[in-house]
């Protein structure tokens, strides 16, 4: 539960700084991060894989480059659903996904090098 908690701020995070760096991206509100940090993460857990393996050629084909336009949309989702969220333009959507998972990249390796800190501790 916790790590899900923790998923959570890390995507309502990323979509914070999106919406500061790029002038196209605007999300109004605490709940408007929440909610599609919460779409985010379930379109990302769910819909992501089963659209990933239905496209599975085109992802191959593409050499992966496919799984962009699945980020995109699975953003896109995020917009429809959270109120006062809105992205204007490709290149905002782009800006956005590569921001949400360099932040996502970047937090999940320093929560999993923190944790192999804490078990080597205890361990010593």
């Amino acid at each position: 539960m916790v790590r899900l908690l923790v998923a959570w701020a890390i995507n309502a995070a990323a979509l914070w700084i999106a919406d500061a760096i790029f002038s196209g991206v605007r999300i109004s509100g605490f709940w408007s991060f929440v909610i599609g940090a919460a779409v985010l993460g379930i379109a990302n857990g769910i819909l992501k894989p089963i659209v990933t393996l239905l496209t599975l050629p085109l992802v191959i084909f593409t050499l992966g480059l496919f799984m962009l336009v699945i980020n995109i949309a699975m953003v896109a989702l995020a917009e429809w659903v959270a109120p006062n969220f809105s992205i204007d333009g490709f290149w905002n959507y782009v800006g956005t996904v590569i921001v949400i998972w360099l932040v996502n990249w970047a937090a999940h390796t320093a929560l999993d090098r923190l944790e192999d800190d804490g078990r080597g501790a205890r361990f010593s």
